[in-house]
């Protein structure tokens, strides 16, 4: 059994040992501080939202024996320590409403509504709060959230972006070796690839991450309206055009190698200014002042990337060009 998780939190998950069946996740998540666990991993996401789905693999997938004590696979975003269930709310899609989780080690309580679990270190505060970047606050308005896969979306195709179903299959191209297992859908926005992977039957896990507690909810919402979605319910991350909206890509491509299995596939989309954008002068200058103001980042070539993957621990960097869009596609050494 596969399952969906949409999570609006801020806090630390673990997409480990959930439970004896597979799940899909989506969690809003700070997209430079997220930190996963397998197994006894932990990691540090800000997340707002979460559901769960239910799909079935095209293939049977081994899945651990459930721990005991309620063990659900996040972790306390203040010790780390795995977090317990201590409700009889299931975590999937529509019915974390009621769920809470509890740190053992520092006692902290987290609770669950409709729509996600607020996991983050400042959850269940009633006035602090923190802002972001001017590029990823953007992203957190109603408006853009709701406009995302309304037409905004579609304007990617300008520069070279495929379309999602195109890239759904190029990216499946490179997640081969480990099908069947778990995947992050990192920076999800309203969960276009998120309900892709989920409903290709293809993984055993599927988590979403995303800053914007207004996405996940759209994510929710679209989930909600598909006909026969699976809503029951990490060997490879995917982020689709979302590198480029990460304060600090080189702290987020870390965590997820770190997360990774060895030989995990980490699989991403995002656009190269390179080719007659590489003659204008005082570009990097320009890029760096642009980065300092909107939060957001600015890839001017293909070594770029390389070096970012190659920095953080990850091999066997491969790529796809169409005009200024790129897809990567990088692994976790084995062990």
């Amino acid at each position: 059994m596969n399952s969906v998780i949409t999570g609006n939190i801020r806090p630390t998950f673990f997409p480990g040992q959930l439970n004896k069946n597979s799940a899909h996740f989506l969690f809003r998540v700070r997209p430079f501080s997220t930190a996963f666990f397998r197994r006894n991993l932990t990691s540090e996401i800000r997340v707002f939202s979460t559901t769960f789905a239910e799909t079935k693999p095209t293939a049977p997938v081994a899945v651990e024996k459930e721990d005991s004590g309620g063990a659900t696979g996040l972790a306390c975003p203040i010790c780390y320590d795995p977090l317990a269930r201590i409700s009889d709310s299931p975590l999937y899609v529509g019915a974390t409403a009621g769920s809470n989780l509890l740190c053992n080690n520092c006692k902290k309580t987290y609770f669950g509504n409709q729509t996600h679990l607020d996991l983050v270190a400042s959850s269940g505060s009633k006035q602090y709060d923190e802002s972001m970047p001017l590029a990823t606050e953007f992203f957190r308005t109603p408006v853009i959230s709701f406009l995302y896969e309304r037409g905004w979306l579609q304007n990617f195709v300008f520069s070279g972006f495929p379309g999602p179903e195109k890239e759904f299959d190029m990216a499946k191209n490179y997640l081969k070796p480990v099908l069947g297992g778990n995947i992050v859908d990192a920076s999800c926005g309203s969960g276009m690839f998120t309900r892709l992977f989920a409903k290709s039957g293809l993984f055993s896990y599927v988590i979403a991450l995303d800053y914007s507690e207004n996405m996940l909810r759209q994510c929710y919402e679209f989930i909600e309206e598909e006909n026969n979605f699976p809503k029951d319910s990490v060997d490879a991350v995917h982020a689709g055009a979302a590198l480029h909206c990460w304060p600090s890509p080189s702290i987020a491509v870390a965590e997820i190698s770190r997360v990774l299995r060895p030989g995990g596939v980490f699989v991403a989309t995002t656009y190269i200014l390179d080719g007659p954008f590489a003659f204008l002068p005082f570009l990097r200058t320009f890029r760096e002042n642009i980065m300092g103001i909107s939060g957001s980042q600015i890839f001017l070539s293909e070594r770029e990337l390389e070096d970012l993957c190659r920095a953080c621990g990850l091999a066997g960097f491969t790529c796809i060009r169409n005009g200024l869009f790129v897809m990567i596609s990088a692994r976790k050494r084995s062990s």
